[in-house]
């Protein structure tokens, strides 16, 4: 081996949904919304003034902090924004995991945490999910460099109230808490109403999902005003210009349309809920979930095999070949057409 190789970073890195581009599949693995974004953004779209694009963005990105502290009813001092809250929680871990002490995250969880700990070499440990995916938050209370906790978990989809997250907070105020709420708009309660009363604790949410704007990048951190300024602080010593103009523009009106949004929600929502029927009715199980996907079993056909009959149908799920869960399927809720075919073509395969 060269001398240079030797000096590279190696890193077993996170693996990203698989992206196909075929005109009749229907795509159920990314946990995607199957809905378009507010009709305002088309009118921002069509308003835009491309001169901006020759122009640096605002570094503090501030007509879409005010917006998102506006609407989450926190100071814009209070808020942060990054490319996605992948963007948000790579910075997270970087400014705040940096004791000797381990930070603490589920052995079954979103599985970028164990690669940006790797990344960044911050020692971490995984308290595993009991049998029925649950945290034991009782494994959160000894000490640490900080914890993490997606609520609801990805990729099992169970959400834990907030008297539970609470309870996490009460055991660990001498380090940060970071609750990723990726998938809080399809149920649940935000523990953005804690960040007063705990000032180590760092909500993190997403427009990818809920607000049908995966493809423009944009996630946000709601937290104590110094928990923020460390992160800007970080952030302006990586990339002053994290948020481009586009994505400033149109993420305001994505925040400030909120009936359509919860329309959009309330429908996934509902078809989330009629498939649970449909799945249980063809043998499947699954934990009660509260995202915008499913994560199901079948007692008598294994996950990879209808996995793999379902691409042959140009139906795409996840499959995770991952020890506990490598037996289950994530299924992203489309919309109601979406899922009947995925439904008749699961009927077609159990047959």
């Amino acid at each position: 081996m060269k001398s240079w190789k030797e000096n590279i970073r190696r890193i077993d890195p996170y693996v990203p949904g698989e992206q196909p581009d075929l005109e009749d599949m229907i795509k159920l693995n990314t946990n995607e919304n199957p809905y378009p974004p507010a009709p305002g953004i088309i009118k921002a779209m069509k308003e835009f003034d491309f001169d901006k694009l020759r122009l640096y963005p605002d570094p503090t990105a501030s007509m879409l902090t005010d917006s998102l502290a506006k609407y989450y009813h926190v100071d814009k001092e209070q808020v942060f924004v990054g490319v996605g809250s992948d963007d948000v929680l790579a910075m997270a871990f970087l400014t705040f995991f940096n004791s000797k002490k381990p930070i603490l995250f589920p052995d079954i969880t979103y599985s970028f945490y164990e690669v940006w700990a790797n990344l960044y070499k911050i020692p971490y440990e995984r308290p595993q999910l009991d049998d029925n995916f649950k945290i034991n938050k009782e494994d959160y209370y000894k000490k640490n460099g900080g914890v993490v906790i997606a609520n609801p978990n990805a990729p099992t989809g169970i959400y834990e109230n907030l008297e539970f997250i609470e309870e996490i907070l009460l055991h660990n105020q001498n380090s940060v808490v970071i609750v990723d709420e990726a998938y809080i708009d399809f149920g649940g309660e935000s523990a953005v109403r804690f960040v007063e009363k705990y000032e180590n604790l760092l909500v993190v949410q997403t427009f990818s999902k809920s607000r049908s704007m995966a493809g423009m990048r944009i996630g946000f951190a709601i937290g104590h005003k110094d928990l923020i300024k460390a992160l800007n602080d970080v952030k302006y010593s990586y990339n002053s210009y994290t948020m481009n103009q586009v994505s400033l523009c149109f993420g305001v009106p994505a925040i400030e349309d909120d009936i359509y949004f919860k329309e959009t929600l309330k429908r996934i929502i509902d078809t989330r809920e009629r498939t649970k029927v449909e799945l249980k009715n063809l043998g499947f199980s699954f934990p009660d979930s509260m995202t915008n996907f499913i994560f199901a079993t079948h007692p008598q056909i294994k996950a990879i095999d209808i996995f793999r009959a379902l691409r042959e149908k140009n139906i795409f799920v996840r499959h995770f070949n991952l020890s506990k869960i490598d037996n289950y399927l994530r299924i992203s809720i489309g919309t109601d057409e979406e899922m009947d075919k995925f439904i008749s073509a699961l009927k077609e395969i159990l047959c």
